[in-house]
């Protein structure tokens, strides 16, 4: 998974999305958009992030601090390949696919039933691995 998070990073960097860290990422309800994620990548998240209270809502997301991601090195695929720069969209997605694909790949060649909810179900669940 950290490898495979690794390539998605390059690959962001190489097209240059612009961050002006107005934290609306992370204000889910606010700016209209829902983070979801996949077990394999709630499993990184939840073994590296910061505390968080319970329930969490599906408003927001629980590690943003100060418009910043406290839980920036286990962020799930969504956060990694999301910004709000209007230039970056159409490359966006096209990462968001490929990786999903190979995110896919990898719960099969694991052996781990897939799974693709949002971000709260996860955090409310707790560690998601299968036994």
């Amino acid at each position: 998974m950290l490898e495979l998070y690794k390539q998605v990073d390059r690959e962001v960097d190489a097209a240059g999305p612009v961050c002006v860290a107005s934290g609306k990422c992370c204000r889910f309800t606010e700016y209209g958009h829902v983070l979801y994620l996949s077990n394999l990548e709630a499993d990184v998240l939840l073994a590296a992030a910061p505390t968080y209270d319970k329930p969490v809502s599906a408003d927001f997301c629980p590690f943003q601090k100060e418009n910043l991601c406290t839980a920036r090195e286990p962020r799930p695929l969504g956060c990694r390949v999301y910004y709000c720069d209007p230039n970056y969209q159409e490359t966006s997605r096209e990462i968001t696919e490929k990786y999903l694909l190979k995110l896919k790949q990898l719960a099969e060649a694991s052996g781990v039933p897939w799974e693709y909810a949002p971000l709260h179900r996860f955090l409310n669940r707790g560690i998601t691995k299968a036994p």
